[in-house]
């Protein structure tokens, strides 16, 4: 069914207005705290981290290396990010000291450190953390110039296409459009897929478009929305993919794993997607996965390779911690360099310390490792600053479905939901 542009936008913009008090009240309540080895004995670091199949690997050798100096426990947080959000937010409110290390979205780095949740990253550690590591994942972990977490992993975005549909990858979205369209009228598989749903997999795709123009959502600083021109053209250029007939019927519900499964099926030509996608398909279609290969997102301009959003996971220590410096020395050990490699083996998670791209071990488990290092090294941050939370928000509301964006209207949108947002204005926290 198609819907007028106009009444999308009408029926957007109640969504990202409603009162946070009753929410602020919700997300200080107090919880029960897990011991810190507070009695005496040999303190317990409590690691608060995403799920990673085997990090309790990493975990025990660190606990081998401390020699009962003190003993990481492994607390697993939920697999949502914003549920792992709100139970960290919950008691970090509620100065609670049984969480030592804290494993934070690289969104959320910013959002602490100005709640003055977590430690500043200070002499021989902060040099430690800064050695080596890759620029893009360093600046999500500082705070007003100030080192805030040590980023363990990254992520980025690869353009997955068919070889067998297609001889060479796509340099800009609006080749990648043509080329499907193409296919499409050829009757072959054809369609570009990746994530639309109005949650944050949209607001990364806008925000790869919008670096990939040149154009700057926020000031420098972080304290202003801008919104310019180059934010006008990835606004066109999302509606104009979300139009042009190539799309999967799905796209403006679609989120990261149903997107995976549908290339899988064969219906994509074009994936855009995490890298996870690649072991997953050796897995579930191997025949397909001979013959699929990787490249560097589509850009906007032939000329201006494309800047790809980045994830990942920064390592902080709580300010509310008992034990401080042994929790600083855990978080170096997690993410020392061997254990990256370790973690970037096993678990697929992307290093964040660019010398570990260079070991031979990576090249069977990462044969796509020079495309993400690629993309690492010219990379596009989502807003620094606090306020980040609110304003992926209100971004995703106003830019879903992508069909009904009127780039300079929703532009303007933007730039007043952003600002209020900054002001932390009518948004939920």
């Amino acid at each position: 069914m198609t819907t007028d542009p106009d009444e999308a936008a009408d029926r957007r913009r109640p969504r990202f207005r409603a009162a946070a008090a009753a929410a602020a009240l919700t997300l200080v309540a107090p919880l029960a705290a897990c011991g810190s080895g507070g009695d005496g004995g040999t303190p317990t670091i409590n690691l608060y981290y995403p799920p990673e199949q085997n990090l309790q690997k990493v975990v025990d050798d660190c606990n081998a290396q401390a020699q009962g100096r003190y003993q990481i426990v492994y607390r697993v947080l939920p697999r949502q990010a914003d549920e792992q959000r709100v139970q960290m937010v919950r008691r970090l409110a509620a100065e609670d000291s049984g969480m030592d290390v804290l494993g934070l979205d690289v969104t959320w780095t910013q959002e602490f450190a100005s709640a003055d949740w977590i430690r500043e990253w200070t002499g021989q550690a902060k040099a430690e953390v800064e050695q080596g590591t890759l620029a893009g994942p360093l600046d999500t972990a500082r705070y007003e110039g100030k080192l805030y977490a040590a980023p363990k992993n990254t992520n980025v975005q690869l353009l997955w296409y068919r070889t067998d549909l297609v001889q060479q990858p796509p340099k800009t979205w609006d080749e990648m459009i043509s080329a499907a369209q193409q296919l499409k009228q050829q009757g072959k598989p054809y369609q570009v897929l990746t994530m639309g749903a109005q949650y944050e997999g949209l607001v990364v795709l806008y925000n790869t478009l919008a670096e990939s123009a040149g154009g700057k959502i926020l000031s420098d600083d972080g304290k202003k929305a801008v919104m310019d021109e180059g934010t006008v053209r990835a606004l066109d250029q999302l509606k104009k993919f979300a139009t042009s007939g190539v799309t999967s019927p799905s796209f403006s519900n679609a989120i990261e794993d149903p997107v995976r499964l549908e290339f899988q099926s064969g219906t994509g030509a074009f994936q855009v997607n995490w890298p996870f996608v690649y072991p997953a398909m050796q897995e579930a279609n191997p025949d397909l996965a001979k013959k699929v290969k990787w490249a560097r997102v589509p850009g906007i301009d032939e000329n201006t390779p494309s800047k790809v959003t980045i994830g990942g996971v920064n390592m902080a220590v709580s300010a509310y911690s008992k034990h401080p410096t042994e929790s600083f020395e855990a978080a170096r050990c997690i993410r020392n360099e061997k254990n990256q490699k370790f973690s970037a083996v096993n678990d697929g998670v992307p290093p964040t310390i660019e010398k570990v791209y260079d070991d031979p071990e990576m090249d069977k488990a990462y044969p796509m490792k020079d495309t993400i290092l690629e993309e690492l090294k010219e990379p596009a941050v989502r807003p620094l600053t606090p306020a980040y939370q609110s304003i992926s928000t209100v971004t995703s509301a106003i830019l879903s479905p992508p069909s009904a964006i009127q780039p300079e209207q929703t532009a303007n949108e933007l730039r007043d939901a952003i600002a209020d947002a900054l002001e932390s204005k009518g948004v939920l926290p």
